[in-house]
This record gives C-alpha cells, sequence and structure tokens, in this order.
C-alpha cells in the first residue's frame, strides 16, 4: 500500500451533497434566463473556493466543502433538455441517494427574482427535470427554484433570452439567496430551508 493511499480513500469518499445548477453549455447561452442554475454555481465556487475544474463528457464539476461538508458542484455540459445525464454520471459516480441531488434550475411559473424550495415534486414542464426524473426514476430529489417571470412573447426565446437591465438587480439577489438556502440545505437539511425561505 502506498504512503497516499489514505489521501486517495478520503479523496474518492462519498459526498454528503451533489449540487447541480442547470443550464445550456456554451457562450451562446451564458447568462440567458435558462442559465440562472449556472450562475448559482458559479457563485458557489467563488464563494467557497470550489473550483469547477474536472470536466467530464456529461459535466464540469469540482470538490470542495460548505462548512464542515464535502460537496460536489456540477454544471451539466449537455442541453438543459439531456441534464438527466450528468445527474445519472453524479450519482453513480459518487453514489449518493437521490435525497442528496440537489438541483437548481429557472421557473417560469414564478415571479422574477422569487426563489422556492422542494424536497420532491414534479417538473412544471421544465424539461430538464423531466430529464432527471426519467433518468433517476422518479422525482423525490430535492430542488431549488428561481423565478425568471412569464414570457409576453414564446416560451423558448423567452428563456434563452438575456434579462433585461432592469431586472439583473432582481436575479442577482435571487442567486444570492438560492446559494444560501444551498449553504442551510447542506449544513441543516432540505426541511430548514424550506422553512426558511418559504
Amino acid at each position: 500500500m502506498g504512503p497516499y493511499a489514505g489521501l486517495d480513500r478520503a479523496m474518492n469518499s462519498q459526498p454528503g451533497w451533489v449540487i447541480v445548477g442547470l443550464g445550456n453549455p456554451g457562450p451562446r447561452f451564458d447568462r440567458t434566463r435558462h442559465n440562472v442554475g449556472f450562475r448559482c454555481i458559479d457563485l458557489i465556487a467563488r464563494e467557497y473556493d470550489i473550483p469547477l475544474s474536472e470536466k467530464r463528457h456529461t459535466a464540469l464539476l469540482g470538490t470542495g466543502s460548505i462548512g464542515h461538508e464535502r460537496v460536489v458542484i456540477a454544471k451539466p455540459r449537455t442541453f438543459v433538455n439531456d441534464s438527466g445525464a450528468a445527474a445519472h454520471y453524479l450519482r453513480q459516480r459518487f453514489g449518493i441517494p437521490v435525497e442528496r441531488l440537489l438541483v437548481v434550475y429557472d421557473d417560469m411559473d414564478l415571479p422574477l427574482g422569487s426563489l422556492r424550495i422542494r424536497a420532491s415534486g414534479g417538473s412544471g414542464g421544465h424539461n430538464g427535470l423531466n430529464s432527471i426524473s426519467a433518468t433517476l426514476g422518479g422525482q423525490a430529489y430535492p430542488r431549488i427554484r428561481i423565478g425568471i417571470g412569464r414570457p409576453v412573447r414564446e416560451s423558448i426565446d423567452h428563456v434563452l433570452g438575456r434579462f433585461e437591465p432592469a431586472e439583473e438587480a432582481a436575479v442577482e439577489r435571487a442567486i444570492g439567496w438560492a446559494v444560501d438556502a444551498i449553504k442551510l440545505t447542506v449544513i441543516s437539511g432540505i426541511e430548514a430551508s424550506m422553512n426558511y425561505y418559504n
């Protein structure tokens, strides 16, 4: 057994949580409404010094800590509609139960800048959640929904469009709340976050 065997085991140990922010990859979709989940992951990476340095076929990810809990943060490398591929890979690799896979995503059914947290539930028509639920075989995974508001035009144009300058302050505030909710969830559990933020 080599001198680094213990370190290798520690690095590969099961995280307490895997946090996945949904979005579309590539500069064309940067900061669009559909990508608020990506922005949450980027903010976590900065605030908790967790580099997104590991590139896999289905996800860009990083491993670090929030409080005393080991976490994995990830951004799928597929389009939103195929987010289940990343969720499946992450769950299989890290061996976590679905109750510890936290998904952060945009929601048209919520007012701009609002936040809702649920321990499980339906997709509300969100194709990313449809993909994750189909891949995981159920809907019993927690999620944080960030409101992007109802479109005044076609839904696809809305979610793939960027926020207006006047909307950005509300969005930034909601992303900050979402990151705080993620910290509370990791440390105290999803019920604590639901009770505080809902």
